[in-house]
């Protein structure tokens, strides 16, 4: 199979100058997200729960150009994260925090692939799915309402996009976000199909939350499987308002 897919990128980088390459922890939607940031004219993203900085490394290489704002509580992927973005004037990291409904501190847990790191319990679904994410530590961080950080970004901005990516916790940092909403015009977020976080909301819920404050979907694909059943258990969702 190798030697099928080294021959048709010879094949292609012969005829049509064309180089494939398969970008690394990047999700399929950043294909999708690229055009329709465009499209809608978007001059901010607000990259909540932005780990090391792969999605916005990802949507700069698919290229978007404008400003980012990213967010991480974890002090290791910050320290990493601030490394990324230092030679990107359009891009900048918030001091260290996770998002969600208060202001203050709260514990999070260290899972062992980072990415899966949640506020929330996980639950064996997900420790089944994925053994590597099984939590390996925990960290005090401070935690922040979007509606309480936002404002100094935002008001710039004539086109702003959030991303949220929480593992589980992205109903928490909808509830911090009331008043920065109204403000923006896109957002992705992660959706579980089955509990995969204890307490968490799944997908059906959060998809009436944003259209009941005027969003329609634009675009779903998947970000994790049981590759043991082959059931999709989370997918990114990718909404747009009506207007």
């Amino acid at each position: 199979m190798k030697l099928i897919k080294d021959g048709i990128k010879r094949i292609l980088r012969s005829l049509f100058g064309l180089d494939v390459r398969r970008l690394k922890n990047v999700p399929p939607i950043v294909d999708y997200l690229a055009v329709s940031l465009c499209k809608f004219e978007i001059d901010l993203v607000l990259d909540v729960g932005a780990n090391r900085g792969q999605f916005a490394a990802g949507i700069r290489r698919h290229g978007y150009a404008g400003r980012i704002v990213s967010f991480e509580p974890l002090s290791q992927a910050h320290a990493e994260l601030m490394q990324v973005c230092e030679n990107d004037h359009m891009w900048e990291a918030h001091s260290r925090c996770a998002l969600g409904d208060h202001n203050g501190s709260v514990e999070i847990n260290i899972a062992g692939n980072s990415e899966s790191s949640s506020i929330l319990p996980m639950l064996e679904s997900h420790r089944s799915a994925a053994p590597e994410s099984e939590y390996q530590g925990k960290e005090i961080v401070p935690i922040s309402t979007l509606d309480s950080v936002a404002g100094q970004y935002l008001k710039e901005a004539q086109a702003a996009f959030l991303k949220i990516d929480t593992q589980g916790f992205e109903w928490h940092v909808l509830d911090g976000a009331c008043e920065t909403l109204p403000r923006i015009k896109g957002i992705l977020v992660e959706l579980s199909l089955v509990p995969l976080y204890e307490g968490q909301h799944l997908w059906r819920d959060v998809i009436d939350r944003l259209e009941a404050k005027g969003f329609t979907l634009w675009a779903f694909s998947p970000v994790f499987s049981d590759q043991s059943s082959g059931r999709t258990l989370q997918v990114d969702g990718l909404f747009y308002r009506n207007s």
